[in-house]
């Protein structure tokens, strides 16, 4: 079964290109490299430098290739760049993926597993958080992702066209082998930012805020391992190639931690202290963001594995401590 990753070289999606591997499929990797590094991706695999928007030279990938399914996680996704740049993003990820499902309705391929995420919901006071609540995202990032479900949903009704979309809460952590791992450029996800004070690629870690309505004063989120986030999508995949409807699911591990939380199990992990520093809340941060993935649970039969935070920590760390640059100088 021949798959495609479309943008397999960023971190999500080489993790994906890996595990997908291991498990026989035939996988082809279409990335522009705009955030991803084809050092990500094993060497013998049939790779594209493309940009979807091209549509002339992804649908000469699609002729040449015949995919069984794709897999897409290409996207600009940094929240405050999507709220000073929406254009770019609409471009990107909206326009993007419209040029994406063209190409696949013109050549026949009825398959697609989307990278979606928990900020289409916007602020919800309700945990956990449940895929029959209300969209209201606030961001234009949110946005985005939102308006392309509705335009795979719209697709769906109008050809054979199948899609599962999946609602990533906070993904962290690295493959066992610290091959490969999380390099961001600039990065904005808290773990990795916590790991360059043991590193020594900043002296300390801000927290945004320490007021909140919370155990110990700051923000609580869901954390899911990069491993458990690419089985969802394997199991979705085979879902949908065994006549499974068009469908939507949440990823998390049903359970919240808070920064300091985070901070503390990292303390633990690297055996250094650490220092913190409290800075100013950020507009629009809820205080409390947690996944119910029941549904994905009872339709997909997706469990995590990991599930304690230090065994992610540990995880991410073993990648970042063999990688201190990232990808840099490969």
């Amino acid at each position: 079964m021949k798959i495609l990753i479309v943008g397999g070289a960023g971190y999500i999606g080489s993790h994906a290109v890996k595990q997908l591997v291991e498990n026989h499929f035939d996988v082809v990797v279409i990335d522009s490299l705009e955030t991803g590094y084809r050092e990500s991706v094993p060497s013998h695999l049939p790779f594209y430098q493309v940009d979807i928007k091209n549509k002339e030279a992804l649908k000469e990938v699609f002729i040449k290739e015949k995919f069984d399914g794709v897999i897409h996680f290409a996207a600009n996704s940094l929240v405050g760049e999507s709220m000073t740049k929406p254009l770019k993003y609409y471009n990107n990820n909206v326009h993007g993926t419209q040029i994406l499902l063209e190409v696949m309705v013109e050549t026949g391929v009825k398959y697609i597993v989307f990278s979606s995420t928990a900020a289409t919901y916007g602020n919800v006071e309700t945990m956990p958080i449940t895929e029959d609540m209300a969209t209201h995202p606030t961001n234009t990032y949110g946005e985005t992702k939102l308006a392309i479900e509705k335009m795979m949903s719209w697709t769906n009704k109008a050809h054979d066209f199948h899609f599962v979309c999946l609602r990533y809460f906070n993904v962290a952590g690295a493959d066992a082998s610290a091959a490969i791992g999380e390099a961001h450029n600039p990065e904005t996800h808290l773990i990795p930012l916590v790991l360059q004070v043991p590193l020594g690629q900043r002296s300390h870690i801000t927290v945004y805020g320490n007021d909140y309505p919370t155990q110990d004063g700051t923000c609580i989120r869901d954390y899911i391992h990069v491993t458990d986030l690419v089985d969802a999508h394997i199991l979705a995949l085979d879902y949908l190639m065994k006549g499974g409807q068009s469908n939507i699911f949440n990823l998390g591990s049903n359970s919240g931690y808070s920064v300091l939380e985070i901070i503390n199990a990292a303390r633990e992990v690297t055996g250094h202290e650490i220092p913190l520093a409290i800075g100013e809340k950020r507009a629009g941060d809820p205080a409390v963001l947690i996944a119910s993935s029941t549904k994905a649970k009872e339709v997909l039969n997706w469990s995590p594995h990991y599930t304690d935070v230090k065994t992610i920590i540990s995880s991410a760390w073993n990648w970042h401590q063999s990688h201190p640059q990232g990808y840099k100088g490969e």
